[in-house]
């Protein structure tokens, strides 16, 4: 690994960790905190699928909190996750037919 390419990976992690200790991002240091492209995150705000701020209708702005709670509802459900639901839910039909 050459030297340049060192320190574009250096520059990378010191931007994330900037990143870490903001309140309030831009649009470049949010796709670069939740690892994303900007394009991607520009298809994620068009579809409103994550909460972001617009003041002036020109810059977009994401609180850091929002992007973590938005990252955290994303979870998948593990198999005994999902076996816990079935029986909970089979339990709650079998006892109303009763």
């Amino acid at each position: 690994m050459d030297i340049i390419q060192k320190l574009l990976e250096i520059e990378a992690l010191l931007k994330r960790q900037h990143a870490f200790n903001k309140e309030i991002l831009t649009l470049d240091e949010a796709a670069n905190y939740l690892c994303l492209s900007k394009s991607a995150l520009y298809k994620i705000t068009s579809r409103k699928e994550i909460p972001f701020y617009n003041p002036g209708g020109k810059k977009i702005y994401f609180r850091r909190i929002d992007l973590e709670n938005w990252v955290l509802e994303s979870k998948s459900m593990s198999i005994d996750e999902i076996g816990e639901e079935i029986d909970s839910y089979l339990s709650r039909t079998q006892k109303s037919k009763l």
